[in-house]
């Protein structure tokens, strides 16, 4: 009941968001600025996870692997060149590299396609840490703006009522939108790192396969 009577005009009507921006106060720029960023990165994100998805093509990768299992690296190569998966194109590297160390190789691609996964991460986890905060801030001032008012009244209350609310919707303001851009930021982020924690399993799953079709391979040629 207080916030939505602080979130209206003294005529009654409901605050416009340009109005309610500026009853916010100074600390509504950098929150501003910080849900721009989150949902920029995550948009661009979000993006990001669906084109992959699309160009996922696991049965491929298995038919890479038969390639290899049959020694006919060359055969699994073609297959994987032609292909825009990212557990194919770590193949593709690992096994032009084999011959000098495929583990390290595999090692080496895997690291970028996982670094792909996790460009944005760090700037979301900062944007939803640093919203709650910058609204703590706003209440801080808000209700320093609060005090000020009252110790300049001079006893007459009344006067400075409206400077007093102001301070309060000012720090009401503040924590609501900090508070709603951290909520807002957490179901991207807990996505896209749920996705990345699935590509790193996809990527583990094909060298596993791949050391065990090597190390059979090797036994093989040893009997």
């Amino acid at each position: 009941m207080p916030l939505a009577i602080l979130l209206t005009n003294s005529d009654g009507s409901p605050m416009t968001t340009m109005e309610l921006f500026k009853a916010g106060g100074p600390i509504m720029w950098p929150i501003l600025i910080v849900s721009f960023m989150l949902i920029t990165v995550a948009i661009e994100r979000v993006i990001f996870i669906f084109r992959e998805n699309s160009r996922r093509q696991p049965e491929l990768v298995d038919k890479m692997l038969e390639r290899v299992e049959a020694k006919d690296v060359e055969g699994a190569l073609e297959l994987g060149k032609k292909s825009d998966d990212y557990v194919a194109r770590i193949l593709v590297y690992a096994l032009t590299h084999k011959e000098h160390s495929l583990g390290n190789a595999f090692t080496r691609a895997a690291s970028q396609e996982m670094q792909r996964f996790s460009q944005g991460l760090p700037t979301l986890d900062t944007c939803i840490t640093a919203a709650p905060l910058l609204g703590l801030l706003g209440t801080v001032t808000g209700m320093m703006g609060t005090f000020a008012s009252l110790n300049s009244a001079t006893g007459d209350i009344g006067s400075a009522a409206t400077k007093i609310t102001g301070g309060v919707a000012e720090a009401l303001i503040a924590t609501m939108c900090g508070l709603g851009i951290a909520i807002m930021g957490l179901l991207p982020f807990n996505i896209l790192n749920a996705r990345a924690e699935q590509a790193r399993h996809e990527v583990e799953d094909a060298s596993n396969s791949l050391e065990i079709i090597i190390s059979k391979s090797e036994s093989t040629n040893a009997h």
